[in-house]
């Protein structure tokens, strides 16, 4: 079980983004962003929206720095993957 977090390369609102993810449970990923102070509006179901202003601090708290690509393919593995259609649906 891993807390995974790309780099902060997404832009929106002024600032650029990260996302995290758990490669295997989302419990364990609401409890590790609860535990770090990221509040539960953050979650986009499958992953947590998170400022750059964090990346450092989370990864100092374990989460592991990983590629774009890196996330994405661990994600799908996990069978925690939403996809864009999916999300459409909801």
């Amino acid at each position: 079980m891993a807390i995974l977090i790309d780099d902060p390369r997404w832009p929106a609102h002024g600032r650029l983004w990260s996302h995290l993810v758990s490669d295997s449970d989302l419990e364990e990923l609401h409890r590790f962003a609860s535990a770090q102070g990221i509040p539960r509006r953050g979650f986009d179901v499958d992953h947590y929206d998170v400022p750059d202003s964090a990346y450092d601090d989370l990864v100092a708290a374990g989460a592991e720095p990983v590629g774009g690509r890196e996330l994405v393919r661990r994600l799908i593995a996990s069978g925690l993957r939403v996809t864009a259609r999916e999300r459409r649906g909801r």
